[in-house]
């Protein structure tokens, strides 16, 4: 019952279609959303599944604005997560990661906080506040501009990179389009192949279940295809402030370097 409901809430599939798809795919959730998928009863499955904890996601820039920084901070609630200790926490490990670049959460965590290492201050915080607390992730990303933003109170933080100097507008706008509209990647030449292969079988089963002549189906697929690229493709989205524009309308002959988007 557990998986059925998992399935129904990535799929938007009934009981009935859920259990069958299940059994198809001998318990396996990824193979029944494709299954369901392919017979046209499910909704598109979600690009990326969102994580369940609370906690806050703290980002900044350097004053050069060429390099950004984001950190994942979590705790078991949203009422600690909104605690003015875990918040300076939170803080405190953002300008450790500014100012000493740590290379990944192993060295973050043994890395010089308050008289002891960040890890020994995350045990004594979590001991006080009597809740499980965690450095989830952190990134640093850096190009000719950087840019931050950060939506929902730190449920969403966001930092983009463009390839040229003095473009902070610009990039803060770039930023708030990933918050928006989540893309996956920048541009269709870095979708993997086999994530193309995989969505044009997908297709044709729906294609072929709708009975169109196999003649048509491939002009039909590319079209989908493109359409796919919208969707998970910075740089082929619409922009946010203004439909009749894609985002690549916007940034010209700038190129965006990195983007990362984190959401809780």
């Amino acid at each position: 019952m557990q998986q059925i409901k998992e399935l129904r809430n990535k799929t938007g599939a009934g009981i009935v279609d859920c259990k069958k798809a299940l059994e198809e795919a001998s318990g396996d959730l990824e193979k029944a959303v494709e299954i369901l998928r392919k017979k046209g009863i499910a909704k598109a499955a979600k690009r990326s599944d969102r994580e369940a904890k609370e906690g806050v996601i703290k980002i900044a820039v350097n004053e050069a604005g060429n390099e950004g920084y984001i950190a994942e901070v979590n705790a078991e609630t949203d009422f600690v997560a909104r605690n003015e200790q875990f918040q300076g926490f939170a803080e405190k490990v953002l300008d450790i990661i500014r100012s000493k670049k740590p290379a990944g959460r192993e060295e973050l965590m043994n890395l010089e906080m308050d008289g002891g290492t960040v890890k020994d201050n995350l045990e004594n915080l979590s001991g006080t506040i009597g809740e499980k607390l965690d450095i989830k992730r952190f990134d640093i990303v850096s190009g000719g501009t950087a840019a931050a933003y950060s939506h929902m109170g730190g449920k969403i933080g966001v930092l983009a990179a463009l390839d040229k100097p003095d473009k902070s507008e610009l990039a803060r706008e770039i930023a708030m389009q990933i918050a928006a509209a989540d893309p996956k990647y920048i541009y269709p030449e870095d979708v993997p192949a086999e994530e193309i292969g995989k969505e044009k079988e997908i297709y044709r089963a729906q294609l072929i279940k709708e009975g169109k002549p196999e003649q048509i189906i491939d002009k039909i697929l590319q079209g989908k295809i493109n359409k796919y690229f919208e969707e998970v493709c910075l740089v082929k989205q619409e922009y946010i402030k203004d439909d009749k524009k894609k985002v690549q309308d916007i940034l010209g002959d700038v190129k965006v370097e990195k983007f990362v988007r984190y959401s809780l």
